[in-house]
């Protein structure tokens, strides 16, 4: 009688989970391969570039180093970013929003988060005149002074309110995983995102940020079509555990602790075909022609993986 009881208390819970994995959005969104031939765009962040002169002149050496977008932040001069666009060819396919980290979405002050909504719509603003589909977007900090729970509601009802703005532009908001001691795994992350109930929020995806604490490849199997953009960015734990946490950005691609074979499969079998940003975070703000050059045949190694 007891062995019946169990066994029938075993096949409810059973029952029970497996009823949960066949309906769950975030665990089993990637149960079929949606690969198909890898295409992705090379671009880079403007803010990595420490190549000296204009705008046109530090375009023209990103298009010699053989990039063909190039991702700025927000508040530049719009005519001049344009006419540096149009002489070049380079595509930009992303805005960084220069504001969320000082005027953070999670601040206790009112007028801050104010301020910080402010320059994401300036962002989406010049998103859209340049032809970008998406905003960067850090959505605040955990710290001291501000709870997790608090950041959670904050800045969902900040982004919220810029919603609207993204829908009339057809421009998306695109959260990225960033340290900032908030949204530090991808059930976590892709339950973020689903809660906004919009097509216009989605997540601007890190690839060396994540090696702190865990594995890019997990991250984009559960993210899936929620990634809107990459960073390409390589880590080293090594240098981290011997050198100091920022240390470990200190290492050239290819020689971190990325297994770019495992992340580019797992970006081939969500189907992402779209654009790959470098942040060479070793050299900020650093880059000049020769390293632009570098950090560009070596991403090409990295999608060749």
């Amino acid at each position: 009688m007891k062995t019946s009881w169990i066994l029938r208390d075993f096949l409810k819970t059973a029952t029970a989970s497996l009823t949960f994995a066949a309906s769950s959005p975030v665990l089993f969104a990637q149960k079929e391969s949606l690969s198909k031939p890898r295409h992705l765009k090379k671009a880079i962040m403007l803010s990595t570039v420490g190549y000296k002169g204009t705008t046109l002149e530090r375009f023209k050496a990103i298009k010699e180093a053989g990039f063909a977008g190039i991702e700025p932040l927000s508040h530049m001069p719009v005519e001049e970013v344009l006419a540096a666009r149009d002489e070049t060819g380079l595509e930009i396919p992303s805005v960084c929003a220069a504001t969320h980290w000082k005027e953070t979405l999670t601040d206790p002050n009112p007028g801050t988060r104010e301020r910080g909504l402010e320059g994401l719509k300036q962002a989406l603003n010049d998103a859209k005149a340049y032809g970008a589909t998406s905003v960067l977007l850090v959505p605040g900090v955990v710290n001291e002074h501000v709870s997790y729970a608090d950041a959670w509601t904050r800045s969902q009802a900040e982004i919220g309110k810029a919603i609207p703005l993204a829908e009339k532009l057809g421009v998306k908001i695109a959260v990225e995983n960033v340290w900032n001691n908030f949204l530090l795994s991808p059930l976590e992350m892709a339950r973020y995102v689903d809660e906004f109930k919009s097509p216009m929020v989605g997540v601007h995806f890190d690839i060396g940020n994540i090696l702190r604490y865990g594995w890019p490849e997990h991250w984009i199997t559960v993210l899936g079509k929620r990634i809107l953009q990459l960073h390409i960015k390589e880590f080293s734990r090594k240098k981290m555990n011997g050198e100091g946490l920022g240390k470990g950005f200190q290492v050239e691609y290819l020689e971190g602790d990325n297994n770019w074979p495992s992340v580019m499969k797992a970006l081939d079998d969500i189907g992402y075909n779209g654009w790959a940003i470098a942040e060479p975070a070793y050299a900020q703000p650093a880059i000049d022609l020769e390293g632009l050059k570098n950090v560009s045949q070596r991403m090409d190694k990295i999608f060749a993986s």
